[in-house]
């Protein structure tokens, strides 16, 4: 891998073969704006060149959350156009995520919502900390989930469970989330990450790269029968028609002024 810098990542190694990447805002709770997106983007691209890397695990920087969501800060003004085109990277990054020729572990260590649960939905399989919590709650702020959530996450857990969420917003913690089959695992908050790359990501690593890499790629192609770039192109645009709506002005601007939005009925 290049000795590219990022300003919003912190990327580590671990032997044998297993780079980490982790997403580094904690003061945001690792939510995710357009600049670090843009550096997940470069640095998935970078790895999933990189030979000396065979697993990578996904992660947020703190003990708080692996991903809040998207920067609403940066999301609230966003226009129609300039909405799909941030749905559009978010996109790139979950795409990355899911179609690498190397397994991805997202190793939820607390909040992902939103854009979060989106991310690790993407990854291979989820490892969650007993603090993770995990929601869509796209809707309450107007919007829908724009990073791949309408067609992800109802192949991870089923269609009725993944309608529930993303339509009432309901947050779920780890042992429900692993009940519905959202996580694979969870592991105690004490030592997590070690615990992740020394149970999980290591064992992958030291199998037959080239095998493991055929068994995704047949994975990922018999599990898309609409083709993936179809769903991105809708979902994003989608995500991007919403934008400067009422009701995501409202949503938006309640969740800063922290009050209940007062959303409109649907128009005739």
């Amino acid at each position: 891998m290049s000795a590219t810098s990022f300003e919003n990542l912190l990327i580590d190694r671990a032997d044998p073969g297993v780079a980490i990447v982790k997403i580094n805002r904690p003061r945001a709770l690792n939510a995710l704006n357009s600049a670090t997106l843009k550096d997940l983007r470069t640095a998935l691209t970078e790895l999933a060149g990189d030979k000396t890397a065979r697993v990578v695990v996904l992660t947020g920087e703190g003990d708080k959350a692996f991903i809040a969501g998207a920067d609403i800060a940066e999301m609230k003004d966003l226009s129609p156009g300039a909405g799909v085109s941030f749905s559009a990277v978010g996109h790139e990054v979950a795409k990355l995520l899911e179609t690498m020729p190397k397994p991805t572990i997202a190793a939820v260590n607390g909040f992902a919502l939103g854009g979060g649960t989106e991310m690790a939905v993407a990854c291979d399989f989820i490892i969650a900390s007993e603090k993770a919590v995990f929601g869509q709650p796209e809707v309450g702020l107007g919007i829908i989930p724009g990073f791949g959530g309408t067609f992800r996450l109802s192949r991870a857990i089923g269609l009725p469970a993944a309608k529930e969420l993303i339509y009432s917003g309901r947050k779920v913690k780890a042992d429900e989330a692993k009940a519905m089959g959202l996580c694979n695992h969870v592991l105690p908050a004490e030592g997590f990450l070690a615990a992740v790359i020394e149970n999980h990501a290591k064992p992958i690593a030291l199998q037959s790269a080239s095998a493991v890499a055929k068994a995704k790629a047949l994975i990922v192609e018999f599990t898309e029968s609409h083709g993936l770039n179809t769903k991105i192109d809708a979902e994003a645009h989608a995500f991007g028609r919403l934008m400067t709506s009422h009701d995501q002005r409202e949503g938006m601007g309640a969740f800063t002024e922290k009050r209940k939005p007062q959303f409109e009925g649907l128009k005739a």
